[in-house]
């Protein structure tokens, strides 16, 4: 069956290095909202038969962007695609993942029953805050991890000569095991406690020796850049590090994050594309692709062969 590729609007720039990678051209559609803030998108190609890939990552406005994804998945589906196939190079709502308070909703799990309630026959993303979340779809789901392509992009431009690798907690630990067995690489964890809603976090301490050491903070996403300036300023100032640069898979960063970033003791920073980075103006910031991964995977999900060494160590 043909392959299509969809491109809803929140990362325009990602579609269109997958479909260069593919060689395709992406389909033709319209997406408008209307003044009362209702989405209203078509597809402008036949669809009948077809293996259709629709990518739409998490970014500001989230809801707005949800919504075009859930009415692109309906019309595919209406339209008699053959497989419908949502590719999310941040999954929405992930760090909603459990139920660690009263009367709140997992919301990732509402997110995936959407989905498929939508249409969808299958789920590929990227670093889902943790990869239980596979389990909350009950059709197949696909996870990616960055390490392979950060880890190749540290080899080629950094010297990693009295590195030390930090998760920023104990969830990142795991985590970050594919990064400190490719770079041969020691590791440190930060012990923290996070308080309430409002992102705050308490550091008890760090486990792991970074005295006289580099540090490379490595975490999944950052928000405000409140915890990753907390964690550095702690292994400077009190676990005696010489230099904390920081690297996160999402750069979901907010409106002021980059001042306070730009303001921090963190010498250099490095992310990937999975969210568009252009209104931002982070200084010393490396930005790795992952585009041409995800493209693979649509290739051979598309072929039906196995995509499960497209996450091995680089």
């Amino acid at each position: 069956m043909p392959i299509k590729i969809i491109g809803g609007s929140s990362h325009k720039g990602f579609v269109k290095k997958i479909c260069d990678h593919l060689n395709i051209k992406e389909t033709k559609t319209t997406s408008i909202r209307f003044s009362n803030g209702d989405n209203f998108v078509t597809v402008d190609e036949a669809v009948r038969g077809d293996d259709v890939f629709v990518i739409q990552t998490h970014v500001d406005p989230v809801h707005t962007n949800i919504m075009e994804l859930l009415i692109y998945i309906r019309t595919l589906r209406d339209s008699s695609a053959k497989r419908i196939t949502v590719v999310l190079p941040y999954f929405p709502y992930a760090r909603s993942d459990k139920k660690d308070q009263p009367r709140i909703c997992i919301t990732a799990k509402l997110m995936a029953d959407i989905l498929q309630t939508a249409g969808a026959n299958r789920v590929l993303a990227m670093e889902m805050h943790s990869p239980q979340l596979q389990g909350f779809f009950n059709i197949p789901c696909d996870h990616l991890v960055a390490s392979p392509d950060i880890v190749k992009h540290l080899k080629k431009n950094w010297d990693l000569s009295d590195y030390v690798l930090v998760a920023g907690d104990s969830g990142a630990s795991k985590m970050i095991e594919s990064y400190a067995d490719s770079l041969h690489l020691p590791v440190a964890m930060m012990d923290k406690r996070r308080i309430g809603n409002d992102e705050k976090v308490k550091i008890k301490g760090v486990i792991g020796e970074v005295k006289d050491k580099k540090c490379l903070i490595i975490d999944d996403e950052t928000l405000s850049g409140g915890t990753l300036i907390e964690d550095a300023k702690y292994l400077l100032e009190e676990a005696g590090a010489i230099e904390v640069d920081a690297c996160f898979v999402h750069a979901n960063l907010g409106t002021d994050a980059d001042e306070k970033l730009n303001n921090s003791p963190i010498k250099k920073f490095i992310t990937t594309d999975t969210i568009p980075i252009d209104q931002h103006n982070l200084r010393d910031l490396e930005i790795v692709s992952v585009s041409d991964r995800f493209a693979e995977v649509i290739s051979r999900i598309h072929k039906d062969e196995s995509v499960r060494s497209l996450n091995d160590p680089a």
